[in-house]
């Protein structure tokens, strides 16, 4: 990786708020004209991270630099960000036009400019036609696009989104999700993304960091993270897991529900203590018979484009995701492939048996 692709380094950061930590030893660069997703639980520090970004907090320790120039006392006037709360914070007095120009309007820039960057702004969110209009005749998705426009009109280098969606239902969130992605790829301006939905981040990110109480937990593509969780935090926080506990007799072999399974993975001790991930789409429904691994189906759930089912194989409840219905009651067999067996390592929680 090229120095000269770093946009935005975070070094050493941490945060404290009346003596309680919320972030902790961040180091993290973010590249220019990428996507990159925060992505955690309610009081991860994902927003905390956020806002040091922008410039309306200041860490306790470390710094934040820009394209190589220290910010981290800057306050946010001064930093070459937008920031897209959750909250749209619309000019109710205002109509579409008059929002999205507000900050140009500011700036004294000549009106014919402002017009021109309003219609580009305005076609980029797919909403021209809508100058005129009161921004409280809009819909919650138009006014999110509304919000948006106004933070890209000023042509920032990066553009900080704060949980922008959570207040839209399901379907315009899946569409403005696209449209966000969309946006970022026309534009190719840095955008970083703040969400607790594994969807979202999976759906639009470049790179995803996922944080638990104040730290990176890992850092990666969507599909590495999901391929290849550091630990079962992250497994369960992205996508839907079956995690049981095994040892590793062996490089290859892992020892889990009383039967040795091949599996790719290697590097740990003899019989070190660790957990087993199998994603419920990589779980093959078989006759009985035929594998060694059996069950029997417990519930079944129509789920859209495929059935879960609950199989009890006497030690473990797994879930399994398949197009093909089983009814209750019925004995199967589980089959699974090595390459989708992952082995993980304990954290220090789960083996000093503090974890949450």
């Amino acid at each position: 990786m090229s120095q000269d692709n770093r946009l935005i380094l975070l070094e050493d950061i941490s945060k404290d708020f009346d003596r309680h930590t919320v972030l902790s030893d961040i180091n993290l660069y973010i590249k220019k004209n990428e996507f990159l997703t925060l992505l955690g639980p309610s009081g991860c520090g994902k927003t905390t991270m956020l806002r040091i970004i922008g410039g309306f907090e200041f860490p306790t320790t470390g710094r934040v630099l820009f394209d190589g120039k220290d910010i981290t006392d800057e306050p946010p006037y001064k930093r070459r960000v937008n920031t897209v709360f959750q909250k749209y914070a619309l000019f109710p007095h205002l109509n579409v036009f008059e929002n999205i120009a507000f900050g140009l309007k500011i700036a004294k820039l000549p009106k014919a400019e402002i017009t021109s960057r309003v219609g580009k702004m305005l076609e980029l969110v797919n909403l021209l036609g809508y100058e005129k209009r009161s921004v409280d005749s809009l819909s919650g998705g138009q006014q999110q696009r509304i919000a948006i426009a106004r933070a890209l009109v000023n042509e920032p280098e990066v553009l900080l989104l704060d949980e922008p969606l959570a207040a839209l239902d399901y379907k315009l969130r899946k569409g403005m999700q696209l449209e966000l992605k969309r946006m970022q790829q026309v534009l190719g301006i840095t955008f970083i993304f703040v969400t607790h939905d594994q969807e979202e981040a999976l759906t639009m990110s470049d790179t995803i960091v996922v944080m638990k109480d104040g730290f990176m937990r890992q850092i990666g593509t969507p599909k590495h993270i999901y391929d290849e969780p550091k630990d079962a935090f992250v497994a369960n926080f992205i996508g839907e897991s079956n995690i049981i506990r095994g040892i590793m007799p062996k490089d290859e072999v892992v020892h889990f529900c009383g039967l040795n399974f091949e599996c790719v993975d290697s590097g740990f001790e003899k019989d070190e203590p660790v957990n087993v991930l199998i994603r419920p789409e990589d779980i093959v429904i078989t006759d009985a018979e035929d594998v060694p691994l059996k069950g029997v189906v417990r519930s079944v759930i129509f789920k859209g484009v495929h059935y879960e089912m609950v199989i009890d194989a006497g030690n473990y409840l797994w879930k399994v995701h398949s197009t093909v219905m089983v009814p209750e009651n019925s004995k199967v067999g589980l089959s699974v492939v090595p390459f989708n067996i992952h082995v993980m390592k304990l954290t220090d929680d789960e083996l000093t048996g503090d974890e949450q």
